[in-house]
């Protein structure tokens, strides 16, 4: 009878804690997963600050000389063609510099043509006096005379020849200080910004002291992006690699790109990570139109790719290459090492460890997640 009671007693205390077990055990805690899937992997690395689009060509022109605007037949946002006039100084002193330059020409040229006739005509002389005195006709005296006239004449139709060469040469000049006055379009493109107006006066830069330039044009057929990547990324990084651009102004697409560009220095910039410069091109001419050099930009190139691998979203992914893998019959987590391959933000490339259909815990960071805790499941895992 006594045994008996201790029996009892012991069954009512294994009772008693079970009931208190039940009801101060932990409540499931709520998870979402996802499975573990075929699909695309992609290695990529991406700007540590925003990149900008630049254009491909941009050029600050000014005149190469000082002087007052006279002429001024652009305007911002106008669109030039290559060698349409942009400014022009006032230039009326070297406009008749250039015709006076023309005219010495032309009074050159008809000395030059008189002398040489002369010289010619010397020539003539000089060469039927040499027959004239083979045949006793004439003295040494005046074959003498005439050897020296068609000596001299001829250096005096060179002299002139010379001269029309030099008033070719001062008309280049003049025309050159006339080229400095006036400003042309070096390449097709529009005019972003004008510094000056009509009758002001414009100045080349003094040495060491920049100036704004006087005209600001940009080729708008050809944009890029400059972005900076980290030192650390850089060496996997070659021209030719695809990327993906994307722009604040266009929150929603993705261009896609190529490098052009990897710059041959590493940027070191105080109180800043080192980063080197990389440029991508937009290869879709019809993304072209819609750019403005300026805009910022981010950078994501694709250092490697593979198509229908096992994948598990990086996410779902803890330290050291563990995840919490989803047991449905006992409704708890088991904590499972696998070996990853490629990865990126969004996906990671599953080596071993895991295999297709496997549902592993996407909100990591919840409290009380822990290797063989009690969860439910707060959305439907994908199929």
């Amino acid at each position: 009878m006594h045994l008996r009671s201790l029996i009892v007693v012991a069954l009512l205390l294994a009772a008693f804690a079970g009931w208190v077990y039940w009801i101060t055990r932990p409540e499931p805690v709520p998870v979402t997963v996802a499975a573990v899937e075929l699909g695309t992997v992609e290695e990529t690395v991406a700007n540590t600050r925003s990149g900008t689009v630049k254009a491909c060509r941009r050029a600050g022109l000014s005149p190469s000389t000082g002087g007052q605007i006279a002429r001024l037949p652009v305007k911002e946002g106008q669109r030039v063609e290559r060698g349409a006039l942009l400014l022009e100084l006032w230039n009326e002193d070297l406009k008749a510099k250039v015709e006076t330059a023309r005219a010495r020409i032309q009074v050159q040229r008809a000395k030059a043509d008189a002398a040489c006739i002369k010289s010619e005509v010397a020539q003539r002389d000089a060469a039927r006096l040499e027959r004239l005195h083979r045949q006793k006709l004439a003295s040494d005296e005046r074959l003498d005379q005439a050897r020296s006239n068609a000596q001299a004449t001829a250096a005096q139709c060179a002299a002139a020849r010379a001269a029309v060469k030099l008033a070719r040469a001062q008309l280049q000049e003049a025309e050159a200080a006339l080229v400095r006055t006036r400003l042309t379009a070096p390449f097709a493109g529009v005019v972003a910004r004008i510094h000056g107006e009509l009758a002001e006066f414009v100045t080349p830069s003094p040495i060491g002291i920049p100036t704004p330039p006087a005209v600001d044009l940009i080729d708008t057929s050809c944009f890029y992006v400059s972005a900076p990547i980290d030192e650390v990324d850089a060496p996997g990084i070659h021209v030719g690699l695809p990327a993906r651009i994307t722009l604040d102004a266009f929150r929603d697409e993705v261009f896609p790109g190529r490098v052009r560009r990897v710059a041959d220095f590493v940027l070191d910039l105080e109180k800043q990570a080192r980063t080197v410069a990389v440029e991508v091109d937009f290869i879709r001419p019809e993304d072209r139109a819609r750019l403005l050099a300026g805009y910022s930009a981010d950078v994501e190139i694709v250092l490697a790719r593979r198509e229908r691998t096992l994948r598990v979203p990086t996410e779902a992914v803890v330290q050291g290459n563990q995840v919490y893998l989803y047991d449905a019959d006992s409704r708890t987590l088991r904590l499972r090492k696998f070996q990853p391959g490629l990865a990126n933000w969004d996906w990671t490339e599953v080596r071993s460890g895991l295999e297709a259909g496997d549902r592993v815990v996407t909100s990591v960071d919840r409290e009380g997640i822990a290797d063989g805790a009690r969860v439910t499941l707060e959305t439907p895992s994908a199929p």
